[in-house]
């Protein structure tokens, strides 16, 4: 049986349902304050048209045929019988509360949906909506995850995020008032300008404010973004595979042990990823980190320390 080195998101829900649960990605259509004009027409520097959508994903597809033809691929695929709706793409708290109450609820009528994950912004909460997530979390179970990036808004700056970390902030406490609602973060490692010891402190960051779930990923550049352009002019040069694996490690080592972890490795399919090359060879990495943690003897948190 293979070691046990980090907290896996898999393994959590196995636990937490009795069988193998797996997502089932949504797209509602949802638009965005950083694209729409709000914030920003520009977006952040590495996110592509589709806003991270699922390939299969169309938003005019009603969310009933997503479901149930998600769960059919799901099934096959990863043997569930158990199924989370995934709403990926752009912001999904980002509309009229009635209406998303209305799409949330939809997505969980089935038996075999035992839950939500909504992917947001931080600034893009309300008590209206954190409510009706509220409610449905009787019930279901229900993930907010909040685009972080970096604890440091000289990053966030960078990538256009139009957001700060006490944005951030609020929204987490604003979502902790809600006991039922797990709260998720995403963190990308490889900014530019950012040291070891800066992404260090995002994980001590979420570590003492008590994060339940955290995905992880490396800068990637996806074509026609702001990013692409930067690498093409040299501007951007994203991490090796073996320079990533070693920050990565490191990164899990002083990241709370009770952090669940629900993805180390970002990737998209067809030639949408420009670089780096290595994010295809998913599987091939994913054994790199645990060697990475054989060869050193440790394992996710073993070097973190709660506040006193």
């Amino acid at each position: 049986m293979m070691q046990k080195y980090y907290n896996s998101f898999n393994e959590y829900l196995r636990a937490l349902f009795g069988s193998k649960v797996r997502k089932v990605p949504v797209n509602a259509g949802m638009t965005c304050p950083n694209r729409d004009g709000t914030l920003s027409h520009d977006g952040c520097i590495f996110c592509d048209a589709t806003g991270s959508a699922a390939e299969p994903c169309k938003p005019e597809i009603p969310i009933a045929t997503q479901i149930k033809s998600g769960k059919l691929v799901m099934g096959k695929k990863g043997k569930a019988t158990k199924f989370l709706a995934y709403f990926q793409a752009l912001t999904n708290t980002y509309g009229d509360p009635e209406e998303l109450g209305r799409l949330y609820r939809s997505a969980v009528v089935d038996e075999d949906m035992v839950g939500l994950i909504i992917g947001t912004r931080p600034d893009c909460v309300s008590p209206a909506i954190l409510d009706i997530l509220a409610d449905i979390a009787g019930g279901k179970y229900v993930q907010l995850e909040y685009g972080l990036q970096s604890v440091h808004d000289d990053s966030l700056a960078y990538l256009n995020r139009r957001h700060s970390y006490e944005d951030f902030a609020r929204a987490y406490e604003m979502t902790r008032q809600r006991p039922g609602i797990k709260v998720g973060a995403h963190v990308i490692l490889g900014i530019a300008g950012e040291s070891e010891s800066d992404m260090l402190d995002t994980a001590r960051t979420l570590s003492d404010i008590g994060i339940d779930v955290i995905k992880i990923h490396q800068m990637h550049v996806l074509k026609g973004t702001r990013l692409h352009e930067l690498y093409m002019t040299g501007e951007y040069t994203p991490m090796s595979a073996d320079e990533y694996v070693t920050l990565l490690v490191t990164f899990l080592e002083r990241l709370s042990g009770g952090i669940v972890v629900d993805r180390l490795i970002g990737g998209r399919s067809g030639d949408l990823l420009v670089a780096p090359k290595w994010s295809y060879k998913k599987l091939q990495v994913l054994n790199m980190i645990n060697n990475e943690f054989e060869k050193r003897g440790t394992k996710q948190g073993c070097y973190y320390k709660t506040k006193a």
